[in-house]
């Protein structure tokens, strides 16, 4: 936001330069980022000075060039070759001298040197006023007052405006700071806590009068939450022309191009005050001025010239024919202010914010209005800035104002109360302020105190104060205007260790990760915002428990996820797209659900596997990433939390094609499979995925921190293999479970170390190889305990799976 020095000063007045203004600024919370110089004439007619045309003769050896004698004000004519038809003697024109930067309409530069001109010496150059920047003729040279003495210098003559402009990076939460007067009241307040005393100047709306009451248009608001105040009021007999120079000026020096006279004053209204005005053609309304919204995919054509399809939710300053205006964001084509224009209604309002935001991004328009509206301005300035701009439209336009202020304001926007805790003042700031100090800065931020405890202060917040809503919002007040610089601080510095649990969330989350990081995992941390038509892939998920936003930034995050699962396909697909198909991801993240109960986060570990276990190398040969490796890295991640007795149970979700769950009586730690080749399509994945989704929660619940330690054995183990011949639906873990069970003291390990099915093998039955390791922690056992065990073992498996031995 650019804010003129020089209109800053109307509001203020001060004599500091513009650096120290910067500097107390940007302590006040607005950022100054860069000063730059601004003059109405470029170059600022240095070096330009009124001369008088003593002589004035043909040139000997050119027909449309003459040589002239001119004085310069420096005690010797200079002599000068020009070009002009009116040139003559007894003028006093502009004459840029030897050495003066001139610029063109392009903005390019050139210096005036001494030179020769068809052998006839020049030393300078009388100038038109194009040449100069003050105006578009190039007919001939200018010709000035006859009674303006030489050597004047030009800049002082045509009152040559320099001003200094802050470039001030705003915060959204600034509204109140959107304009020249917000800046200097924020300002104000600065100085005061610097000890300057400095008054705010309001420019006065007392000369404000209705001149005849022959022109009324009524309003009719159709609905008054979207448009909670609408002033408007007629001025007739008006003239259309270019502004006053001050006037244009002001425009300029803030980067704004002035239009025409109307147009700009609404402009420097909302840039001096922050209230943003629309001026219509009274004569293109007709009937009634109806503020509303109208159906979807009504058409309406803005002032730029395209045909936008409208939103049922797009307020619109409508009259009895249709749609005129985009209420707080764009005008329309066919209602503003032309040349021919004598009668206006000036409209001032206050719109919704959050219904003007959406109109303008809904249209991808961002106006100096809507940037306004959207934050929040202030309802009470409404009617004041109507006022103001009336008259400055009477100043530079002329007319009468012909009907009184329509003011449709049924439901007054209050200021609003807070207290403040002096304890929690000092605790929060960390320095006790004296509270005739808090109460100085409070009042020079128009903050009104209506009681006074030992305790605290009970205030009004005033409503142009948008972001000012909480205790803490004052505090914050304060802290800015007395200056987080003036804050002392202790030398002396206190440090504390703290005694934090071993299974403190986070650092469970740290040896999670850095386990995962060992097995080539790389983390991910992926958008909790994603698309409403992920819940479709899953009956699981309900559409019903969507959390939406309100306002969203696209239909692509317009819903917090209720899985992690399609963050992470959108990751796979992703680095799939770009050559990179072997992943191995993980993600610590929540998810979102709007229950009966309320709003509920759960906590999620999610991993994702897909493509090769390993990076391609001539000294280990290519092998995919299947279910048995990916059931590992979900079975490693419990067992380094100490939790082992899990059992495995069949999936509820119906995004996997393969897959089982690990529970601890009712509490389902993770559940993790191959997925399903109809999820995988909608992201455009071709190659096999496997995922697992950790209830975090629960698994915390479950964490144990017991350790235990045995000796190292003194006696050696014995390895002893079974080739057993079982049915196809016999799983390992029956083998496994029966194993433990025939002898859990000696039994150390047992492994399947081969699955054969096929040839060979009778059908409906497969081989497994299965290797026992047997140890006596107290002596070294014999092979006729060793037979015995396995033989304990054999009968088991018969009688209870009907094995064979192959």
């Amino acid at each position: 936001m650019k804010i003129s020095y020089n209109w800053l000063k109307q509001f203020i007045k001060i004599d500091w330069k513009s650096d120290e203004t910067a500097a107390l600024l940007t302590d006040l919370g607005l950022e100054v980022e860069v000063v730059e110089k601004y003059q109405s004439v470029k170059g600022g007619l240095e070096g330009i000075v009124v001369g008088h045309v003593l002589t004035c003769v043909q040139h000997p050896n050119a027909d449309r060039l003459k040589v002239t004698t001119v004085d310069i004000g420096t005690g010797t004519p200079i002599q000068i070759v020009c070009g002009a038809a009116n040139v003559a003697a007894g003028q006093k024109v502009p004459v840029a001298t030897i050495g003066t930067t001139l610029y063109t309409k392009e903005g390019e530069s050139f210096q005036i040197k001494k030179g020769k001109i068809r052998d006839e010496e020049s030393h300078g150059m009388i100038c038109a006023e194009d040449e100069l920047g003050l105006g578009s003729s190039h007919e001939g040279i200018m010709v000035l007052d006859e009674n303006l003495k030489p050597g004047t210098p030009a800049a002082t003559v045509f009152k040559i405006e320099n001003d200094e402009v802050f470039e001030i990076g705003l915060t959204p939460n600034r509204a109140d700071a959107m304009s020249h007067f917000g800046v200097a009241r924020d300002l104000r307040a600065g100085l005061i806590q610097s000890g300057v005393s400095v008054e705010l100047i309001t420019p006065s709306v007392s000369n404000f009068r209705v001149d005849k009451r022959t022109l009324k248009i009524d309003v009719d608001v159709k609905d008054a939450k979207l448009a909670p105040r609408y002033c408007g009021v007629t001025i007739s007999g008006i003239t259309i022309k270019e502004s006053p120079e001050w006037l244009q000026n002001r425009l300029k020096a803030i980067g704004l191009n002035p239009k025409n006279n109307i147009v700009d004053v609404t402009n420097y209204v909302l840039h001096e005050i922050g209230q943003p005005l629309h001026a219509f053609d009274a004569s293109k309304i007709s009937g009634k001025v109806i503020v509303k919204t109208v159906p979807t995919g009504t058409k309406f054509t803005t002032l730029d010239g395209i045909e936008r399809s409208l939103h049922e939710e797009d307020l619109m300053i409508c009259d009895e024919k249709g749609p005129m205006c985009i209420a707080g964001v764009f005008g329309g084509q066919n209602s503003g202010v032309t040349e021919i224009t004598n009668n206006i209604f000036l409209e001032s309002a206050y719109f919704n914010p959050v219904s003007i935001r959406k109109t303008a991004k809904r249209h991808t328009l961002s106006t100096d209005s809507s940037f306004r509206f959207e934050r929040g301005i202030d309802v009470n300035l409404t009617e004041y800035a109507l006022k103001r701009a009336a008259l400055l439209i009477q100043e530079v336009a002329g007319g009468e104002i012909t009907s009184d202020v329509i003011d449709i304001y049924p439901k007054k926007v209050e200021d609003f109360p807070v207290f403040l805790n002096f304890e929690k003042t000092a605790k929060l700031i960390g320095q006790e302020l004296p509270k005739e100090i808090i109460k100085k800065i409070l009042a020079s931020l128009d903050i009104k105190v209506t009681s006074v405890t030992d305790a605290g202060l009970g205030m009004i917040i005033p409503s142009y104060r948008v972001d000012v809503q909480r205790e803490i919002d004052v505090i914050e007040e304060i802290l800015r205007v007395y200056g987080y610089n003036n804050i002392t601080f202790s030398k002396k510095l206190n440090a504390t260790v703290s005694n934090s649990s071993r299974t403190e969330d986070y650092k469970l989350q740290n040896i999670i990760a850095t386990q995962l990081n060992s097995l080539g995992f790389n983390e991910m941390m992926a958008n909790s915002l994603t698309s409403q038509d992920y819940v479709q892939l899953s009956e699981m998920l309900k559409e019903e428990h969507n959390v939406t936003m309100l306002n969203p930034l696209s239909n692509d995050l317009s819903t917090m996820r209720q899985s992690l699962l399609f963050s992470a396909l959108e990751a796979v697909s992703y680095n799939i797209n770009r050559r990179n198909s072997d992943l191995k991801l993980f993600e610590f993240g929540k998810s979102y659900h709007k229950l009966e109960e309320g709003f509920v986060e759960n906590k999620h570990l999610s991993l994702t596997v897909s493509g090769n276990r390993n990076a391609e190398s001539w000294t280990n040969p290519q092998a995919k990433s299947d279910f048995f490796l990916f059931k590992s890295y979900v079975t490693s991640i419990l067992s380094r939390l100490g939790i082992e007795k899990t059992k495995n149970q069949p999936v509820t979700s119906d995004v996997f094609a393969e897959g089982i769950a690990l529970t601890v009586g009712a509490e389902t730690l993770v559940e993790f499979g191959t997925l399903k080749k109809s999820i995988l399509k909608h992201f455009d994945i071709k190659q096999e995925v496997l995922y697992a989704d950790f209830n975090w929660a629960s698994v915390l619940k479950l964490v144990s921190t017991k350790i235990k330690f045995t000796d190292i054995p003194k006696y050696p183990e014995v390895r002893r293999d079974l080739a057993l011949l079982v049915d196809d639906a016999v799983a390992f873990e029956s083998v496994f479970k029966i194993a433990i069970q025939t002898e859990k003291s000696l039994l150390k390990d047992i492994n399947l170390f081969d699955v054969y099915q096929g040839k060979n093998l009778p059908e409906g039955k497969k081989s497994y190889a299965v290797s026992f390791t047997i140890q006596d922690n107290s002596k070294t056992l014999t092979d006729e305990q060793i037979d015995k065990v396995m033989n304990k073992l054999q009968k088991n498996f018969e009688n209870e799976l009907g094995a064979v031995l192959r």
